[in-house]
């Protein structure tokens, strides 16, 4: 290897191009063997630092968001919801709705996957560039509560308005007192995206309905 050869890694890892660096020699075997040309190369090269970044991007946004567990729309049964359109869903996946800062209600009783269904959405989201945050509902009113009460409110507002799409999970379960429903909507008016899992006979019996 020449010396200009020699270099290159040490360069590359310059440029934080560490997967391109890192791969360097098999990358390299892989265009002399389909003997592409120079810009072919170049493009191989690139592909595999662009994955590699697009990677480590996805699972840091998946350890920020905080799912309680892995579930995925591949993994749901949507035989076992026959009102479910799993076209609405996938569609749904795709997260224009985030973009637009539109707010998803995913509505039925409890054990019939709405859990699963906003966490499968939300690590689309990640995919599709968005951040995520997913919190239980009772988990984000005491923090706020917490907050006001130490005179933090406004830095725990910040924290839950922050991520693009913010997940609520079991918001049927929770009675809100007065307190907690003013500060829940102080918070609702700094968000941006909601997907919230709401129970509705489970909310009616917490309200007394």
């Amino acid at each position: 290897m020449s010396g200009v050869a020699a270099a290159l890694p040490e360069m590359l890892g310059r440029l934080k191009l560490t997967a391109m660096r890192d791969r360097l020699d098999s990358l390299l075997d892989d265009a002399a063997r389909r003997e592409m040309t120079l810009p072919e190369t170049l493009t191989l090269l690139c592909e595999a630092e662009v994955a590699h970044r697009e990677q480590r991007r996805i699972q840091m946004g998946l350890g920020i968001a905080k799912f309680p567990f892995v579930r995925t729309l591949e993994s749901f049964d949507f035989a076992a919801q026959p009102s479910l359109d799993p076209k609405q869903i996938r569609d749904l996946s795709v997260c224009r709705w985030v973009a637009n800062g539109d707010t998803l209600l995913i509505q039925g009783p409890p054990g019939v996957g709405k859990t699963h269904l906003s966490v499968a959405i939300g690590r689309e989201a990640i995919r599709n560039g968005y951040s995520v945050l997913f919190t239980p509902a009772m988990a984000l009113i005491t923090a706020l509560m917490k907050g006001q009460a130490e005179g933090r409110l406004e830095e725990k507002l910040i924290r839950y308005a922050k991520p693009k799409l913010l997940i609520i999970d079991e918001l049927g379960y929770l009675p809100l007192e007065p307190q907690a429903a003013h500060l829940f909507s102080l918070w609702s008016a700094a968000a941006t995206s909601v997907a919230a899992c709401w129970s509705p006979a489970i909310a009616a019996s917490a309200s007394g309905a």
